[in-house]
């Protein structure tokens, strides 16, 4: 298509009305993310305009992130908000460490914020934001994150849930709460990385059990119970970090059985739940085990620093809360209400919807790219699990691309016990577009398929 923008019906400066047009487009799906624009030349012609009055409205696009340039191929519209980079060491162009989501045009995330920000000024008692309120979030707050998480979680309810500035937020919180230091908490063999530095925080002994594809073992499970005498179990059973595993609901049912045997408490970390929705949460079959933590970091936005917690009892949210007051108070009141607002008005599930899009998006690139390597992801999943080639140890490839100017996890930051397997995890939502996303993959490849020795860093 040609895009025609209309100007006619807005104000200001006209480089401006064509920036303010093309985001219109954009947000009302006129226009789709990674779809070409007109040339500098064409759309000044159309618009009947100075070539510099094109050039300076592009040039104000692209610092907004809503289009992107790509040499020798034109302009287009961008797939994803450009995202201001870390600080990374010198010579990294591609960072594909970091396990975050997307920013799609199509969420309209800066704009929900400022809409929301404007939505709370114009409401009484603003200043309420700026000031402490209640730990764990107020009752009004409590009922609308259960009624959002009810779809997924049968049992959610607000006598039971606490609301909390983040999941790594939560993980020291339990593990302090429900334990006293020395004692045992069973995770898989490779787990996230925040629940290894919890517990060492902690003081808890972090013991690794025995997976397949599917999972953990429930027979392993078992036997590492008798043998350590754990207080608490730790999964991420949905779109699991780093190995991309979602736990068939046969296997989730005999872990359950296994846990109830040994009233065992389950901590279950549901960051990638709302991902893959159709995956039964384990605190739906064991309500009176799971603590459950469905933070939005992975579905929305890291900065945002809200988590939902769903407790066995009314009686441990309380416990939750006390714990809450003494490490962090609050959640930051005011993102807490944006968030709230976008759960009551649908902007929510909008977002979510978006995100896991373009997360679906990004994994079919990355299947076209990777096509003669095996790996393990989810369709709607942020990351890649990616086995390597023998003549690689995940050390020496993480080198090897870091050189190249590519960030990337080895499996070693994920061991919990027994030997790190050959693997490295790509985090797809990382890079600031699908284009950036191809040029980094396509170093990966070059890693990959250079004739070097395991030992070898070029």
């Amino acid at each position: 298509m040609v895009w025609h923008p209309t100007l006619a019906d807005r104000s200001g400066p006209i480089y401006r009305r064509i920036v303010e047009a093309l985001a219109t487009d954009v947000a009302e799906g006129r226009l789709q993310s990674g779809e070409l624009l007109p040339t500098h030349r064409a759309l000044a012609r159309l618009l009947k305009v100075d070539l510099s009055t094109v050039t300076h409205a592009y040039r104000e696009a692209r610092a907004r992130g809503l289009i992107e340039a790509r040499v020798g191929r034109g302009t287009f519209v961008a797939e994803s908000l450009s995202q201001p980079r870390s600080k990374h060491p010198s010579g990294i162009t591609f960072d594909l460490s970091m396990n975050m989501p997307p920013q799609p045009l199509g969420a309209d995330l800066e704009g929900r914020i400022t809409r929301g920000l404007n939505a709370l000024a114009r409401s009484p008692g603003l200043s309420s934001y700026l000031s402490y309120r209640d730990p764990g979030g107020i009752l009004e707050e409590r009922e609308a994150a259960a009624e959002w998480l009810r779809p997924r979680l049968s049992t959610a309810d607000a006598s039971r849930l606490v609301i909390c500035p983040g999941t790594q937020s939560v993980l020291p919180m339990l593990l302090t709460g429900l334990m006293t230091s020395g004692d045992t908490v069973l995770a898989d063999m490779l787990t996230y990385p925040g629940m290894k530095a919890a517990a060492a925080h902690a003081g808890v002994r972090l013991v690794g059990v025995e997976g397949d594809k599917s999972g953990m073992l429930p027979d392993a499970l078992e036997r590492a119970i008798g043998r350590h005498k754990p207080k608490a179990v730790y999964l991420i059973p949905t779109i699991h970090n780093p190995t991309a595993i979602t736990i068939p609901l046969v296997r989730r049912r005999s872990l359950v059985e296994v846990l109830r045997k040994s009233n065992l408490t389950l901590i279950e970390d549901d960051a990638y739940g709302l991902l893959e929705p159709e995956a039964i949460p384990m605190a739906n079959l064991a309500p009176e085990l799971t603590y459950l933590a469905a933070s939005v970091s992975k579905c929305m936005a890291p900065g945002l620093r809200v988590s939902f917690l769903l407790t066995p009892t009314s009686q441990a949210a309380d416990s939750v809360i006390e714990t809450l007051r003494a490490f962090v108070q609050m959640t930051p009141p005011l993102t807490l209400g944006i968030v709230v607002k976008w759960l009551r008005d649908g902007s929510a599930d909008e977002i979510v919807a978006a995100i896991r899009a373009e997360a679906a998006g990004r994994q079919k690139l990355a299947a076209q790219i990777l096509s003669k390597h095996r790996y393990h992801a989810r369709p709607n999943g942020h990351h890649i699990w990616l086995p390597l080639p023998d003549r690689w140890t995940s050390l020496a490839l993480v080198a090897n691309a870091q050189q190249r100017g590519l960030a990337i996890v080895g499996s070693e930051t994920f061991l919990v016990g027994g030997k790190a397997p050959n693997a490295v995890r790509l985090a797809l939502g990382a890079a600031t577009s699908r284009h950036e996303l191809g040029s980094a993959l396509g170093l990966l490849l070059t890693s990959l398929d250079a004739p070097a020795r395991a030992n070898q860093i070029v």
